[in-house]
């Protein structure tokens, strides 16, 4: 299965073999309530919503402390910036509220939320300049290039450990990968494996800064710091291949012409001249579902979230993670109400970070199925921002989730323009097939 070849992937291990050396015997790790304590030292941001503007408007003085160049930043090795933190599930009961969910497993919304923390943490750690208390960068998230997982169920009574490194460097961007492994019998067994992008932003968020470049080490380091370069150019022809920008291939055009002519409706009354005057005419309108298939179009769940002050991040703009668990909350849902029974997530892709929102947005958010096969459905989630003032809608993220169900799932058909999506989902669900 999915979840057995996972185990065969071996970069991610590299990275944690490779790392690990020396930290095994730390006495105690913190957790994520020291994670975020720390990035609002390292930024100076309030945890009082009253003193934001403030804390933002004595970080302009940090301008002064921006590199000029990247040669004049001193190179760090994956190591440098290598990070252990432990989410104490099952030594501190009183935190497994919070990540609990109905089946008496773990919220994976939450997990999201954690891994951008995180994803953020490791950046600082790799940029920290010794004689400065406080970081010029801001460095936010600008991709969750995937995430994959190897166990269906995170269990709630277990003590979970987050490892990470920053993996490959440009000028002003950064990819971390991270691991999760969960406490069982003594030992820590792989969860799921994630690779984010960072980009490093000027002291008030308004134009790229410079990262200090990144030094592989051994023969390991050089492999991943490879991958993270080739990852790059996947992701730059990804996008050339968009179908907002290329039409689909020869071989796509003819999956929607087969749906097309599957799902015509040919019953008509009439011959000859008549009947097919009447086809070419109802053609288009006139479309019968195949036996064990849903329309795409009735797959649609659509939310609404207020941005309240209490999920912004340190830069008082809302929480990436945040928006991440809504948005995969919204698509377990309608993998939920799809497959009549319990999904379980396999994958996160191509999650872009298209602009921030802001304290006081209204979030509009809507899912569809877009693409199934067997046990497979393939979700996509749209989030929007709605400004009551000048009532504009700006898209903010395009979300990707691959889920497993219990059973055989119905085959979704697109209608109309579901074709393209359609095509999207099943692109996305290839190549998180590739990928495990």
């Amino acid at each position: 299965s999915a979840y057995r070849l996972w185990t065969r992937r071996k970069l991610p291990s590299l990275l944690a073999r490779t790392l690990t050396s020396g930290t095994n015997g730390s006495p105690e790790l913190p957790d994520m309530n020291e994670v975020r304590s720390r990035l609002r030292e390292i930024v100076g941001a309030s945890t009082n919503w009253r003193d934001h503007v403030q804390a933002m408007q004595e970080r302009k003085a940090l301008h002064t402390l921006l590199a000029k160049q990247q040669e004049d930043l001193p190179p760090r090795r994956m190591k440098d910036s290598y990070l252990e933190v432990i989410l104490p599930l099952g030594s501190q009961p009183e935190i497994r509220e919070k990540y609990l969910n109905v089946h008496n497993s773990v919220r994976f919304g939450r997990i999201l939320e954690d891994l951008d923390s995180l994803g953020v943490l490791i950046c600082y750690t790799h940029t920290k300049q010794e004689m400065q208390p406080k970081s010029p960068l801001s460095i936010v998230t600008a991709l969750v290039d995937k995430i994959n997982l190897c166990k269906r169920i995170i269990y709630p009574d277990c003590d979970i450990k987050f490892t990470g490194s920053v993996s490959w460097v440009g000028k002003t961007s950064m990819e971390v990968k991270m691991h999760m492994l969960q406490l069982h019998d003594g030992d820590y067994s792989p969860v799921l494996d994630a690779t984010f992008v960072m980009v490093a932003r000027d002291p008030e968020n308004k134009g790229p800064a410079f990262v200090n470049p990144l030094v592989p080490e051994s023969p390991e380091e050089e492999e991943i710091f490879n991958q993270g370069e080739l990852n790059k150019l996947k992701r730059i022809d990804f996008s050339t291949a968009s179908l907002l920008k290329m039409a689909p291939t020869a071989e796509e055009r003819n999956i929607i012409h087969d749906i097309f002519l599957n799902t015509l409706d040919t019953r008509q009354e009439g011959d000859g001249q008549r009947r097919t005057e009447i086809l070419w005419k109802i053609s288009f309108r006139s479309r019968k579902l195949p036996p064990n298939s849903v329309w795409m179009e009735d797959t649609k769940l659509k939310g609404l979230q207020i941005c309240h002050p209490q999920e912004r991040n340190i830069f008082n703009r809302i929480f990436g993670g945040f928006l991440m668990r809504k948005a995969f909350e919204l698509g377990w849902a309608i993998a939920c109400s799809y497959g009549g029974s319990r999904p379980f997530i396999v994958s996160v892709d191509d999650i872009m970070f298209q602009r921030p929102v802001e304290v006081g947005s209204l979030l509009l958010l809507s899912g569809q199925v877009c693409y199934t096969e067997k046990n497979y459905i393939q979700v996509r989630v749209h989030t929007e921002v709605y400004d009551a003032d000048t009532r504009d809608h700006h898209t903010t993220n395009i979300f990707h989730f691959t889920f497993i169900s219990e059973n055989e799932v119905p085959r979704v058909v697109p209608k109309t323009y579901g074709s393209m999506l359609y095509l999207d989902g099943k692109r996305h669900f290839a190549a998180v097939m590739k990928e495990i």
